[in-house]
């Protein structure tokens, strides 16, 4: 027997009926949309922290340092080149490119070059050395020396070089010189290729061979016996921890093989074997695990909250169908089918929202996450756990109909689930949240306690990471339940007098449930976007000011004293943007040596700018007594005593200063004091806005001295810093998903009571209400809820982000500490967006009333 058509019409016509409620349709697919980017943008955000971590620690150590090193002070010369030829065979067996070998001999004393004579010489060769210096003069085979030799003597290409009567190659060519730091090219060997002018026995130059022969006949000519001897390969730097892991892997393999061919040729662990980065990479690693254990329960909240929004949209599109279910389910369906009917009603556009959101999670990453580079296996891992997501959206939306169907229609009402129902919402649920909230408090006291040297990064708690939010949700839980026993008794309220007011709080009491939903999650939304970019800003800010105060500004080089007397001039190009600044200590303070006309424009003052600024001026006005002098970081046991200077007079006193951070310190005016006392000053350094590179070629080009080089890159370990900022990027990005969950909500809200709306603004307009009015009553209405979820979320908010900035601060030893930066525009953000969504819904609100006919709102 054929079945009736019209039982398959509902199923097969299901797409087409989405359209009826577009509405409903729009939030289902942004829910799914949501759902499957936080589930996507979780393990992204993972992995795109240990890309970041894995490029950082790249750039932080040598180029050579990837791959694996074989190294060995002292090793015999008649072994070198039999260990080179065994890693360069092996190496290319396994598929590394040519080796790098550095041969440094010892220092030469009493070297004779032309006309110079009794010099300290390195003798040095290195695979490529001559096309990573800057060539002078001269060129070819030969040694080359260092322009720090030849500033002070007229040593020439083509002059002679003896050593106690032994003769050497001549010299070929001059380079310039290499300095502290050197370029990246050099860093492994730093310690061997440059000249320490502190040193108490300095060498006067590096001589680099410029070849290996010429190396070796010198060597042979001298009969050294051992060299300082390294094997190390130019890799690719890593951009993945995978990638890191591979190299390691090979690193290891190459290592073994180069071991066992050495034994076999009788010289055994002749050489160190090792593969620097392995530590990085561990650092990287652990990078990558904190930030992923530290996002994962928030996560899955997350989704679960999702989970939740697809289930009141499933109840929503049962309340808009409910008729045709009852008709249906009078006809013999069961509740199975009629959720396939909203699965087949809603399918397409969780569907297709769903895979939005996993292309959204993917194409919108520098967005949001760090900026590393994601392996294609962690891309699949993230789709794969976005598309379950996905299945479960799915699966939520036909059991949720189903149920409800099947407890409406088939098992009837039951009083005492009813009365249960009744009872969860006098259960106290924020206390539980609260109680979580002080045990994350009492787990985040010591987050930064072991960023150390050592173990570079703080120990991951998950506790400690989601106390923020845990906060801001026991906020909500608080505030919806004042507004839930508030509007049980607003029965009592009679403010007819004021119709708009007394409508507003009538609606907003029939509908209890979805109001402090809504409530609840706007707290939330809000709370948790505020402490998330707060503590993330905090972050970045501390970091920045750290290593800003550390060096003192944007680069410093420590320059020869002609340059602090102000004997020589700077060069042209950092003039205006640079200052000289001198340190001596001796009594326990250091003394700080400022230029007040100069320092304010050139150096880093961080928070204290505008402080310091004013009392610059101070420093030049004599005081009686002694010399006038900021006070720095003050203690009892601080004395004015300044060495080989009047004693200081305080005028002011300051937490930190840059330089000297938060050190016991004076700081004092270089116009205050006299040539004598000047030319006292042991240290002089250079600070300057200009980035490093820039301010170390003119000083090079000017031909000055440069004793030390360092900028704000790379003055603080800045990882421990990224990976809080990074943790909390997801926490923000939580934050601004959930209040499109809370816009979501109360559209929804205004859609389900569309009807009541309808039917009670009509009447109210036959009795005389003008539409601007109802129209002010409904932003009453709204306006009440949306400007609590914002009061309430931002002050959360803001309250947890102050306080928890300092205790997420991994170097609390270094000045200034964290603290939360200035959070107006946030403020005026989210009263904005909160006006706009407000105007949003009572517009559809009120648009429901003036389409509508009241006759059919009375006979539905």
């Amino acid at each position: 027997m054929r079945k009736p058509r019209g039982v398959s019409l509902p199923w097969s016509r299901a797409p087409r009926a989405a359209l009826g409620g577009k509405l409903t349709l729009v939030v289902a697919a942004v829910t799914a949309l949501l759902s499957c980017f936080l589930a996507g943008s979780a393990v992204l955000i993972g992995a795109a922290a240990g890309g970041a971590a894995t490029d950082y620690q790249a750039a932080a150590v040598c180029p050579d340092s990837y791959g694996p090193v074989f190294s060995r002070a002292g090793l015999p010369v008649e072994q070198a080149p039999v260990v080179a030829d065994t890693v360069r065979r092996q190496a290319a067996a396994h598929g590394f490119p040519q080796p790098v070998t550095s041969l440094f001999a010892g220092v030469l004393t009493h070297v004779d070059l032309g006309p110079a004579t009794g010099r300290k010489i390195k003798l040095s060769y290195r695979d490529g050395a001559l096309g990573q210096v800057q060539q002078l003069q001269g060129g070819g085979a030969g040694l080359w020396v260092g322009d720090d030799l030849t500033r002070f003597s007229p040593v020439r290409p083509g002059d002679p070089v003896n050593v106690l009567g032994f003769a050497l190659p001549p010299v070929a060519g001059v380079y310039h010189a290499l300095t502290v730091p050197p370029p990246r090219w050099w860093c492994s060997q730093q310690t061997l290729a440059t000249v320490y002018a502190y040193a108490n026995d300095p060498i006067h130059t590096v001589a680099l061979a410029g070849d290996q022969r010429t190396f070796d006949a010198a060597v042979a000519t001298l009969g050294l016996p051992t060299l300082d001897f390294t094997v190390s390969f130019y890799l690719d730097p890593p951009r993945t921890t995978g990638e890191a892991r591979a190299d390691l892997d090979r690193s290891r393999e190459l290592i073994d093989a180069v071991r066992a061919d050495l034994r076999r040729q009788g010289l055994g662990d002749v050489v160190a074997m090792q593969i620097p980065f392995e530590r990085s990479l561990q650092i990287a690693g652990q990078a990558e695990h904190n930030v992923l254990v530290s996002i994962l329960p928030l996560a899955a909240i997350s989704v679960l909250v999702g989970f939740g929004a697809v289930a009141t949209v499933a109840l929503q599109w049962y309340q808009r169908r409910r008729t045709q279910v009852r008709l249906l389910a009078a006809r013999g369906s069961r509740p199975a089918a009629l959720g396939g009917l909203a699965v087949a009603e809603l399918g397409l556009p969780v569907l297709a929202g769903g895979i939005v959101g996993i292309v959204l999670a993917r194409v919108a990453l520098p967005l949001y996450a760090p900026p590393g580079q994601i392996g294609t296996g962690s891309q699949v891992a993230a789709a794969g756990i976005a598309l379950g997501a996905l299945l479960v959206s799915l699966l939520v939306l036909g059991v949720v109909v189903a149920v409800r169907t099947h407890r409406d229609f088939q098992v009837g009402r039951r009083p005492v689930r009813a009365l249960s129902r009744r009872l969860l919402a006098f259960v106290p649920w924020e206390l539980a949240t609260a109680g979580l909230a002080v045990l994350g408090w009492s787990r985040l006291a010591g987050y930064g306690a072991s960023s150390r040297q050592g173990t570079p990064l703080p120990q991951v708690d998950p506790l400690a990471l989601t106390y923020p939010v845990f906060v801001v949700l026991t906020a909500g839980l608080v505030a919806a339940r004042l507004v839930w026993l508030l509007l049980r008794a607003s029965h009592h309220v009679r403010w007819w007098s004021k119709p708009p007011l007394q409508l507003a709080i009538r609606r907003l009491a029939g509908a209890r449930a979805p109001v402090t939903g809504v409530l609840v999650v706007g707290v939330l939304a809000i709370g948790t976007l505020a402490a998330g970019s707060g503590i993330a800003r905090g972050q970045h800010t501390a970091l920045d000011d750290k290593s800003g105060i550390l060096v003192g500004a944007n680069s410093r080089v420590d320059v020869e004293t002609g340059v602090g007397l102000g004997t020589i001039t700077l060069p042209p190009d950092l003039r205006g943007t640079s200052t000289v600044a001198g340190r001596t200590s001796g009594t326990g303070s250091v003394v700080l040596v400022v230029d007040p006309a100069t320092f304010a424009s050139a150096a880093y003052l961080g928070p204290l700018r505008d402080r310091i600024t004013e009392l610059l001026p101070k420093l030049t006005t004599p005081v009686p007594g002694g010399l006038p002098a900021l006070r720095i970081g003050h203690a009892a046991t601080q004395s004015a005593a300044l060495p080989g200077l009047p004693p200081a007079v305080t005028v002011a006193d300051l937490p930190w200063f840059p330089l000297l951070g938060g050190n016991l310190g004076y700081v004092v005016s270089r116009t205050a004091l006299t040539p004598a006392q000047l030319a006292a000053i042991p240290q002089w350094s250079l600070l300057s806005q200009q980035p490093l590179e820039r301010v170390s070629a003119a000083l090079s080009g000017a031909g000055l001295t440069q004793i030390d080089r360092t900028s704000r890159d790379g003055a603080v370990d800045a990882l421990p810093f990224y990976v809080v900022e990074w943790t909390f990027s997801f926490v923000t990005v939580l934050g601004g998903v959930l209040g499109v969950v809370a816009v979501l909500a109360l559209l929804v809200a205004v859609e389900v009571r569309r009807r009541q709306n309808a039917l009670a603004g009509a009447l109210v307009l036959r009795m005389g209400m003008r539409v601007r009015t109802l129209f002010g009553s409904h932003l009453i209405e709204l306006g009440l809820l949306a400007g609590l979820a914002a009061v309430a979320g931002v002050v959360c908010g803001v309250t947890v982000a102050g306080l928890a900035v300092p205790r997420f601060d991994p170097v609390r030893w270094l000045a200034p500490r964290s603290a939360l930066p200035d959070q107006t525009m946030f403020v005026l953000a989210v009263l904005a967006a909160g006006v706009l969504v407000v105007l949003l819904a009572g517009w559809l609100a009120v648009r429901s009333v003036r389409t509508a006919r009241t006759v059919e709102l009375l006979r539905g």
